[in-house]
């Protein structure tokens, strides 16, 4: 389905009055008034963008025979994207635009990057952001070695119940920098006991929700690691219901931003976010715009700080980052601004009643449950009689979701992971209950 923007009231007017016309019907004057229609042409009442994307969308699946509709989480979700985002991309001036190198000339890109950190810190809870990351998970492990700078730790407390291909990069970079990472294991809730803090500890890692789709209780974390980081790594959709992590002490915020505006794509482009405490701002990674006035009081932006090795600070840079996901990110600023504060709480908020919906009316069927009874957002682990079979029968009916081999990594067997967005419609539903049901 192309990208569309209406015409607003004085743009029709505006071309109207281009080309020497009252109204839009002189334009069709030249056919027979028994050929024109000037009625509604599809007898549908009025509906949001997001409900005309899904009808067009079932009319080509219906045509091709081909559908298979994601229940698919685990870090990146198939939220609706509203078309204004893919407009302001598909600028020239913004899709070819790099490193603002030379302020005078990048106000356009310092200006939305200063917006974009200004939104991840009101939905974090935090006082300073970078302009974004490679992704959340390299975003995470920059916020381990950050943090093992900061306080000369050498041990990072890791939960089990975070992605595993998330857990491999940090992995790999406490490896490089000699930092012992210790395991915390979960609980019948799915949330991660937390029972003693290890002398040497320079981070304790809380994820928000939890790989499971748990939420984690973040209360009087903070107070128990002294010294050491609190970092919370976060679906950023799940802030507009839950309490910022900041509200808990947290020092590092990071998360996955692909929630946020970018469409799944075969695993990427991804996004990272990165916020801080402004007292670690100069032990931050990436870069960081500002705002400021010139000589002659005009308000202006600028490049306030960047961390890059590859010029200015060279072998003494806090990080290899390179450059980072400036696309991305615009499309991320581009959503929040579309959406809004509520905009963004009415996507959540359906995320989360959708999958509570359909995990009460899975749990009915005989055989399945749910594999944790604590709290969580918008995706869950259920185990099946066979759940090898189960993902397989899905996928054959065209329903994706997480297969048990993407769990048993995380010490979870015997289920798959389930996940919902505002997208996932009451037909979509019961397709999937159906297929459990033995239905085709």
């Amino acid at each position: 389905m192309g990208e569309y923007i209406p015409h607003t009231p004085e743009d029709i007017r505006h071309m109207l009055d281009a080309v020497g016309i009252s109204d839009i019907q002189e334009l069709f004057s030249d056919i027979p008034e028994g050929l024109r229609h000037d009625g509604p042409t599809t007898g549908l009442p009025s509906r949001d963008e997001a409900w005309v994307r899904n009808y067009i969308e079932a009319m080509g699946y219906d045509s091709t025979g081909i559908r298979l509709v994601p229940f698919l989480g685990g870090g990146l979700y198939d939220h609706h994207v509203p078309s204004v985002v893919g407009h302001i991309l598909s600028r020239g001036e913004l899709f070819t635009a790099y490193t603002p190198y030379q302020a005078e000339l990048s106000q356009g890109t310092l200006a939305w990057m200063f917006e974009f950190q200004t939104m991840i810190c009101e939905l974090t809870g935090m006082e300073v952001a970078n302009s974004s990351m490679y992704d959340g998970a390299t975003a995470l492990a920059e916020a381990v070695l950050c943090a093992h700078r900061a306080t000369k730790g050498t041990t990072v407390l890791v939960p089990r119940a975070l992605s595993p291909w998330v857990r491999g990069v940090v992995d790999t970079y406490c490896w490089g920098a000699g930092i012992a990472v210790r395991e915390i294991p979960f609980g019948k809730d799915g949330r991660m006991q937390v029972d003693d803090i290890p002398d040497g500890t320079c981070a304790l890692i809380a994820a928000q929700p939890n790989y499971f789709g748990c939420i984690e209780d973040l209360r009087g974390l903070k107070e128990r690691l002294g010294d050491a980081f609190f970092i919370v790594s976060v679906n950023p959709v799940s802030l507009a219901l839950l309490e910022a992590p900041g509200t808990f002490g947290a020092d590092i915020v990071v998360g996955e931003g692909q929630p946020l505006g970018i469409p799944l794509g075969f695993g990427g482009p991804l996004l990272g976010l990165f916020a801080t405490r402004q007292q670690h701002l100069r032990r931050m990674p990436g870069r960081v715009s500002g705002r400021t006035v010139d000589a002659d009081g005009n308000e202006g932006y600028v490049m306030a700080l960047q961390t890059r090795e590859q010029h200015i600070r060279r072998e003494k840079a806090t990080s290899n980052i390179c450059t980072n996901s400036a696309l991305c990110a615009l499309a991320a600023t581009v959503y929040l601004s579309a959406l809004g504060p509520q905009g963004l709480r009415d996507v959540a908020l359906a995320s989360m009643e959708r999958a509570h919906e359909l995990a009460k009316r899975l749990e009915e069927l005989p055989g399945y449950s749910l594999a944790f009874d604590g709290p969580y957002f918008n995706e869950f682990v259920l185990r099946c009689p066979d759940a090898e079979a189960t993902a397989r029968k899905l996928q054959q009916a065209g329903i994706a979701v997480l297969p048990p081999s993407a769990l048993g990594p995380a010490g979870v067997e015997g289920a798959i992971g389930v996940a919902l967005t505002e997208r996932r419609t009451d037909d979509e539903l019961d397709r999937f209950v159906s297929v459990l049901e033995g239905g085709s």
